[in-house]
């Protein structure tokens, strides 16, 4: 059996001019890097209307055997195409901490791909690495007025802004900088974040152009002062600069699938610590120049979707037409109390079990949200027929077809079923609706979240956490959305609680505002904007030959 890398680096692929074309798009509206890659420039959509069916694809709670939800978005858009449709995908880039860590690279996997998966498992265009210039800069500004005098009176120890990079490294998430005498800055508790999870990375994922994008970014709240009042970049004047480094990485990235649909990947944070979409610029981009965009969020409905939905959607205007939910027959079973070790041995019990998992999921896209849905069950060889069944049964009972996708094995051939069955959800009534109104108090959007979505009884609030809300509200922000930062694997804040817990409270231990991106940051559990890397991390596989031929990347 071929892996990832070898049946991409076995595809043909097609001048990124022949791909541009689908969607209309000229030479002249591109910004080429290399053959096979290249930015849309905004002339591209300029004037256009949004006219494109939206397709959200999510997946229930996550485990260590890997659902594939970005494989079955990768292979819906080509299998669109399959039955004559003029579809695009819109996704986001890997960033290179999961790459080199534990999770992998996020391009799909078998015969739905996006390609050339090296680049964009890796460097790309650049953008992620842009992104972290742009906040370091924020960081170093903010460093250099503290130590020319602070004549904003900013309190060292509220200090909001962390230095950022695109690597997972436990080592520096607590740190003590400034050190060596006056001259090298003044001392203080320190921290870095991934990129991912970096103001930035979420202000340019919500910006439409670059007058939005400069706006977002003088927002950012880098610290308080002595007396409370919030510092902005705009205080020190570093929007400007911030814009120089981001203006090209504003720019949608364009390529292909393995079958030559057009694939706009842009943006990367994370669900489970920020708000786990592409860009605003990509969708909207793919919106205005394809007829059907399938666009995928982070994790399961509670994260990824629940963001793109209440956060997104909110300050876009955005409404999907229809949901894809991703479930795996090794999914099920895990979340119906089987190891890791024994997910391969049939147990049809196990799989009924575990639909409680699934069913939430299901009722927070079409009770919730109000959003017509369909189950892609992403199959395996070693899956069961009776496995299958009861997947199908069961979500048959709540009113919801089960779709077998067989996209990883067939490419877009085996998405064609689910195609179909999107395109005819797409043409249903949806009354979509958010899961809380952004009017309503930080602690009672909480508590809608924490009982409609996750299924929880209330929320727990630390001193810390109580401390945090009255500052927000002080200074004036209270009335935005909520993005909670929460572990992916469980409903509730404690990962080991799968399936689907009951009587559970959430325990928010802190909040921070992103004025830049539009949301409050709820943080629980022990969810850490810093991840480690593993015991054996991926990068011990990667290896490159003498003619530079890349091996190892999954």
């Amino acid at each position: 059996m071929l892996s990832d890398i070898q049946i991409a680096q076995a595809a043909k692929i097609k001048p990124i001019e022949e791909i541009a074309a689908k969607l209309n798009i000229t030479g002249e509206q591109l910004e080429f890097y290399g053959k096979y890659k290249a930015k849309i420039k905004p002339t591209a959509a300029l004037d256009k209307p949004n006219k494109a069916k939206l397709i959200l694809v999510t997946a229930m709670s996550p485990t260590p055997a890997g659902e594939g939800k970005t494989t079955i978005s990768v292979g819906l858009a080509d299998g669109l195409r399959q039955i004559g449709k003029q579809a695009a995908v819109a996704l986001r880039e890997p960033s290179l901490g999961p790459v080199f860590g534990m999770k992998g690279g996020a391009a799909g996997g078998g015969f739905a791909q996006v390609i050339p998966m090296e680049d964009i498992n890796l460097h790309f265009t650049g953008d992620l690495h842009a992104i972290s210039a742009a906040n370091n800069l924020l960081a170093a500004m903010l460093d250099n007025h503290i130590y020319h005098g602070n004549e904003l009176q900013i309190d060292p120890r509220r200090v909001q802004l962390r230095r950022c990079l695109d690597m997972n490294d436990r080592q520096l998430r607590v740190l003590t900088d400034g050190l060596g005498g006056r001259v090298n800055g003044m001392p203080r508790e320190d921290g870095f974040d991934i990129t991912a999870a970096s103001e930035v990375m979420a202000a340019l994922c919500m910006a439409m152009d670059l007058t939005d994008l400069k706006e977002r970014l003088g927002e950012i709240i880098v610290a308080y002062t002595f007396d409370g009042k919030a510092i902005h970049a705009s205080d020190l004047n570093a929007q400007g600069a911030m814009t120089a480094l981001l203006k090209d990485a504003l720019q949608p990235n364009l390529v292909q699938t393995l079958e030559g649909t057009p694939a706009l990947i842009h943006g990367g944070p994370f669900a489970n610590i920020a708000h786990g979409c592409n860009s605003l610029s990509a969708t909207t981009t793919a919106l205005k120049l394809a007829d059907y965009v399938v666009t995928e969020a982070g994790f399961g409905a509670d994260l990824g979707a629940e963001k793109f939905l209440d956060i997104k959607c909110r300050i876009a205007g955005l409404t999907p037409d229809a949901v894809v939910i991703v479930a795996t027959v090794k999914a099920l079973k895990y979340h119906g109390g089987v190891a890791k070790d024994s997910l391969k041995t049939p147990n049809v019990m196990a799989v009924e079990k575990g639909m409680e998992n699934l069913y939430k999921h299901i009722e927070n896209i079409t009770k919730v949200f109000n959003l017509s849905a369909v189950v892609a069950i992403n199959r395996f060889s070693e899956d069961a027929k009776e496995e299958i069944n009861i997947i199908k049964r069961c979500c048959a009972e709540l009113g919801v077809l089960a779709i077998e996708a067989k996209v990883w094995e067939k490419g877009g051939k085996g998405g064609v079923e689910l195609a179909h069955e999107v395109v005819r959800l797409c043409d249903l009534e949806n009354e979509f609706t958010f899961s809380y109104e952004t009017h309503l108090t930080i602690k009672e959007k909480l508590y809608a979240l924490v009982t409609k979505i996750y299924g929880g009884t209330g929320v727990e609030y630390t001193p810390a956490a109580l401390k945090a809300i009255e500052l927000i509200d002080k200074n004036g922000y209270s009335h935005l959305p909520i993005c909670v930062a929460k572990t992916q694997y469980s409903f509730s804040d404690d990962p080991r609680k799968l399936g689907r817990p009951q009587d559970f409270a959430i325990t928010v231990r802190d909040l921070r505002v992103s004025a830049g991106a539009g949301f409050i940051v709820v943080l629980t559990g022990e969810i850490m904007t810093m991840p480690g890397l593993p015991i054996t991390p991926a990068a011990e596989n990667i290896d490159v030959d003498k003619d530079g031929k890349i091996t190892g990347l999954f």
